[in-house]
């Protein structure tokens, strides 16, 4: 009998040595049966880096054991790990970034991790410390199939579209602050403070072409400013429409968090969002991320910073 090969973007590969379950027909998947460390063999490695490409997000269950010395440690498997261009690492670490709702950490708008950069990171590990008993859970969008079905007219706009990123935006809007008590309000200030102490602008391609794969991807997010060419009106409305597209249901994963869970997503063609659904409870995650390439875009053009300077203090509204 013939061997059926499924036939949906997300499916495993049939060569892989993991046990690997898709969650959705086109992006994320949970492995299971590896205890992460930094002492995984070559082979091991080698194949979470597959499946993280081919898959998008891909998550792990049961890894209460890590601190942030082995979280370090995996990180460094696959790169070098970068500390956040702007914000203290946590306590106790040399590269980790603590998301701490109590400190006004919870993006709770899509976006690609620090994208103000030029060589962004190319992937997040992220670790559940402190998790509600419910709600926060985080969702996770592919920028790869969000491009393959653009339609014609709208592909050969953004195949040579730029868009200016930069960490100089509404802090308020993204984080809820608008909507948060008093003591909420403040540390989002305080967040912005130290998150855009230093404002970065960089012009990336909106389609970035996958240094692995070879796939194209858009890239966009809420660190977008603009894009190069159209003002800001203009720019808003077209950043909405292909933000729909990338975010539509059928693009999209989400995870329920437990205590001890890693989530391993290829920063490179996606973007994310905490679902921010969970009040006052207390929410606590760990993230560390891996040195990134420059971005390349259709033509062979890279991306480049525009902009660095020092910040003058926030105020909130």
């Amino acid at each position: 009998m013939a061997t059926i090969v499924p036939s949906y973007p997300n499916a495993k590969d049939p060569s892989s040595p993991l046990d690997i379950v898709p969650l959705t027909g086109r992006i994320g998947a949970e492995i299971r049966g590896v205890v992460l460390s930094g002492d995984l063999d070559a082979a091991t490695v080698q194949a979470i880096e597959a499946a993280l490409v081919r898959h998008k997000v891909i998550f792990f269950r049961g890894q209460q054991h890590l601190d942030n010395a082995e979280h370090e440690a995996f990180t460094s498997l696959f790169g070098d790990p970068v500390a956040h261009p702007t914000v203290p690492v946590a306590e106790g670490s040399k590269y980790l970034l603590e998301l701490d709702s109590q400190e006004g950490y919870a993006a709770s708008s899509w976006h690609t991790d620090v994208t103000f950069v030029d060589a962004y990171p190319k992937g997040s590990i992220l670790r559940g410390i402190t998790i509600p008993e419910a709600g926060g859970d985080t969702v996770w969008a592919n920028g790869e199939t969000a491009y393959d079905e653009l339609p014609e007219a709208l592909r050969q706009l953004v195949n040579n579209l730029w868009a200016v990123h930069s960490n100089d935006y509404d802090y308020a809007a993204v984080l809820g602050a608008n909507r948060a008590s008093d003591a909420q309000q403040e540390a989002v200030k305080q967040h912005k403070n130290v998150f855009a102490s230093t404002i970065y602008e960089t012009e990336h391609p909106v389609v970035r072409v996958h240094p692995v794969s070879g796939q194209r991807s858009l890239l966009l997010g809420h660190f977008v400013k603009r894009f190069v060419g159209l003002n800001q009106s203009d720019s808003q409305r077209l950043f909405n429409l292909l933000q729909d597209h990338i975010t539509k249901p059928e693009n999209v994963v989400r995870w329920r968090w437990q205590q001890g869970d890693v989530a391993f997503w290829d920063n490179r063609s996606t973007q994310h969002r905490a679902v921010a659904d969970f009040a006052l409870q207390r929410r606590t995650l760990r993230r560390a991320t891996i040195h990134g390439e420059v971005p390349v875009a259709i033509d062979g053009r890279t991306s480049r910073t525009v902009r660095k300077e020092k910040a003058r203090e926030y105020e909130a509204a």
